[in-house]
């Protein structure tokens, strides 16, 4: 069993819009993102903060998916890092909620892993999502960093090679958004 954690917590202040819920092939980018994910995990934790509302409205209600407000998310991702790693009960994947390209032949690659962190590599590039042991999990309640890098970066963690370029690209700026149209 393992738990999946989304973060969608942001003002997406570069982009000045709520990217996710930005349309792409017929749905939200957030909507892609869990729907890659939900294959492989039992509970997925959605983690809001600005855009709650708006988010969380354009799901149907569907066993096994929970948004849960942080309201500590001006503070940064860190805190929704938290947040979610709190609800979990499992060994769990991280990733923010802007990756709507990544597989999720991917996840299930990761899974195949034998250390307690680990994270996909494309073209020699790490990327989202990162998988974590459950052993992590008050490791990183306790934590004193402000981004999940920098907490992974204390351990040793496993690259996964990946073939998947999805993994690095995330949405922050108005021309990743051209990009990710080209996709369509």
């Amino acid at each position: 069993m393992v738990d999946g954690i989304v973060l969608a917590g942001g003002k997406s202040s570069r982009l000045g819009q709520n990217k996710m819920n930005i349309m792409f092939k017929g749905k939200t980018v957030i909507q892609h993102t869990i729907e890659q994910m939900r294959p492989v995990c039992d509970h997925i934790f959605v983690i809001t903060g600005f855009y709650h509302e708006e988010i969380s409205r354009s799901f149907e209600p569907r066993q096994g998916l929970h948004f849960v407000f942080n309201p500590d998310y001006e503070k940064g991702m860190f805190t929704s890092v938290k947040k979610g790693v709190a609800c979990t009960k499992n060994d769990f994947f991280i990733i923010p909620g802007d990756y709507p390209l990544v597989k999720t032949t991917t996840y299930r690659k990761i899974l195949l892993g034998a250390k307690g962190i680990r994270v996909p590599s494309f073209s020699f590039k790490l990327g989202h999502p990162i998988y974590f042991s459950k052993i992590y999990k008050k490791k990183i309640l306790e934590a004193d960093v402000e981004h999940l890098k920098a907490f992974r970066n204390k351990f040793e963690y496993e690259m996964i090679n990946v073939d998947d370029k999805g993994i690095l690209f995330d949405i922050d700026t108005f021309n990743d958004v051209k990009n990710l149209k080209k996709e369509e």
